[in-house]
């Protein structure tokens, strides 16, 4: 896992290591600070004019040099963890990209967001801790240690005492930190389900004025989340007085040794067999003793701060674990090794398809799909809320893989085209229209990249979308907001569909994408396909009889499976679904209309 990760420091391993060089260059000189101070201070006691002056320039230049090495260590460390963050993000996206529609049903919309964003703000933190802090709190606290057995190594034993006091505490509380720190991203999930669920359906909200209810919802969600954190802060709060316990038991017994020593240089014990004088202590001077409360407070500092981004690092870890399993997922849907680039025709067969979104579900979405349809036909597609129709369509784009079965375009196995060949040559316009921030020739140009605007205006016309187009002050400059939101359902539909036929496409997908213009509209997009289009296949998924009745094929679904096919006049005749449809939908005056 961390292997994965730090291949996205690349450029950045330089600012890396630079951090931490500066760091050690920074931690030598603070170590050194007080021992030059406690020289000075000894020296003034002497009234050594000359050396204090010397002592005090080297304690200036000491201070500046340190301070320099903080700033630069600072300074790359920051320019290191953020260039982490956006590498990790960039090939998380760039992963994310990748991911079929099952791959995304997986994660879940919610999720992703989460883990681009908290997610990688935890590792990026981390990361930072880790050239930093994580480096600095191990060589101040070897460095203490070493300077203060330097200066008087039988008073640094008090050290050893303390510090493994607050060690233990320290850990208690990172252990019971963690157990909720795990939990919390999960909760993050929740919250952004419930934000990007609300802003999604805000017009379905408002229309049943259901704001009490989402309100609610997302505080729910985010009182768990606070919950959890307000509980984990209350663990990790005890760091401070833990803290200060350790540092007053460090300063009373420094102070009670410390002022014997100042006051009687020595602590005599008495005797030995010889009849010599035996001391506790060898004598220390003021200086000497200020020098090692320093220390003794910078290696307890020291523990305290490794001890916090130890807690930083355990969060990290449970986000990097999220983020690792989107750079590892691969997509369910991948080129073979020598893929067919070239798609002849529109023709498309279903060869005894069936289809289920896991492979651990019991239930199949299609079942025994058998089809045959011609290159150039216009093919309807009927059914019920549920039969799978878009189900059915998705799998001609190889939007999902078939369970079972083959489905073969230009007399091709779908699973033997390259990705972008084969969704260069079926256009789908999906169920839900979607438009992206920009002008309408911006949006158009996602069909075709290098479109001119005579095959943009054309496009338009096919899609009966040049009418209300060329109303807008600015035509085809016309900003359009994100979603599409400033233009309606119908004119973001046509839109849409010309959008598609910019691809100049073998195979064209309706997915009920003309349920929002009316049926002057429809029957006029639907003429220019015939005339302009012939070669393309043509699908159309819709719910009026009306959108469909002159298709070549029309096909029949109920529950996953294909009920009947036939033209329109052989269904109204011999499928039951069918005339129902057809006569709920032709009703004159309480009478059924003739067929």
């Amino acid at each position: 896992m961390i292997r994965k990760l730090m291949r996205s420091i690349r450029e950045y391993k330089t600012p890396s290591i630079l951090s931490i060089i500066f760091i050690f260059f920074e931690v030598v000189m603070e170590c050194v600070l007080p021992f030059i101070t406690a020289m000075l201070v000894d020296q003034m006691n002497d009234t050594n004019g000359e050396m204090i002056a010397i002592l005090s320039v080297i304690l200036v230049v000491m201070a500046m040099a340190s301070l320099a090495f903080g700033s630069l260590a600072g300074l790359f460390c920051a320019k290191a963890s953020a260039g982490f963050a956006k590498n990790l993000r960039k090939d998380m996206y760039e992963n994310i990209t990748k991911f079929s529609f099952a791959n995304i049903d997986k994660f879940q919309a919610s999720s992703l967001v989460t883990r681009m964003t908290t997610d990688v703000t935890n590792v990026q933190n981390a990361y930072m801790q880790i050239i930093r802090t994580a480096i600095r709190s191990p060589l101040m606290l070897i460095f203490s240690a070493i300077m203060s057995f330097v200066i008087c190594p039988e008073l640094a034993w008090v050290f050893a005492v303390v510090a493994p006091i607050l060690a233990f505490g320290l850990i208690l509380i990172m252990i019971f930190a963690m157990k909720i720190f795990r939990r919390i991203f999960k909760e993050y999930d929740a919250l952004n389900d419930s934000i990007k669920e609300n802003i999604d359906g805000i017009r379905v909200v408002k229309s049943f004025v259901r704001e009490e209810h989402e309100i609610k919802k997302f505080d729910k969600a985010a009182g768990k989340l606070r919950n959890d954190f307000r509980n984990a802060e209350k663990i990790i709060a005890l760091n401070a007085p833990l803290m200060q316990l350790s540092v007053h038991l460090l300063m009373i017994s420094l102070l009670i040794i410390g002022s014997i020593l100042i006051i009687n240089n020595s602590a005599y014990l008495g005797l030995d067999a010889e009849g010599n004088k035996v001391y506790l202590f060898n004598s220390v001077t003021i200086g000497q003793f200020q020098s090692l409360i320093t220390y003794g407070f910078q290696s307890l500092m020291a523990l305290m701060m490794f001890s916090m981004v130890i807690v930083m690092i355990v969060m990290a870890y449970e986000s990097s674990k999220r983020i690792v399993e989107v750079l590892d997922e691969k997509s369910s849907l991948l080129n073979p090794e020598n893929p067919v680039m070239e798609i002849t025709d529109g023709s498309i067969k279903f060869d005894n398809v069936s289809f289920k979104y896991s492979l651990q579900a019991e239930m199949y979405s299609l079942k025994d799909i058998n089809l045959d349809i011609k290159s150039g036909m216009t093919v309807g597609i009927l059914g019920s809320t549920g039969s799978s129709k878009t189900t059915l369509v998705n799998l001609i784009s190889r939007l999902y893989d078939v369970t079972e079965g083959a489905v073969y375009v230009g007399g091709v196995d779908v699973r033997n085209y390259d990705l972008v060949k084969l969704r260069d040559s079926v256009s789908v316009v999906l169920q839900k229209n979607l438009l992206f921030k920009g002008t309408i020739k911006d949006n158009l140009r996602w069909g075709k990249e290098d479109a001119t605007d005579e095959e943009v205006i054309h496009a338009c016309k096919l899609a009966c979308a040049d009418e209300f187009i060329e109303s807008f002050p600015k035509k085809y400059d016309t900003e359009i907001t994100q979603g599409g939101t400033n233009v309606s359902g119908g004119q973001k539909q046509r839109l849409c569909i010309a959008r598609a036929l910019l691809k100049h496409p073998k195979v064209l997908i309706l997915d009920d994408s003309t349920s929002a213009v009316d049926t002057k509209t429809d029957s006029l997009i639907r003429k220019g396909f015939k005339e302009y289009i012939p070669e393309t296949t043509k699908i159309i998924i819709a719910q009026r009889i009306a959108s469909i009745q002159d298709s070549d094929l029309i096909i029949i679904m109920d529950n996953g499976r294909v009920e009947a096919t036939g033209t329109h006049d052989e269904l109204l005749k011999n499928d039951k679904i069918y005339q129902e449809i057809y006569y709920s939908q032709n009703r004159v005056n309480g009478g059924e209309a003739n067929a």
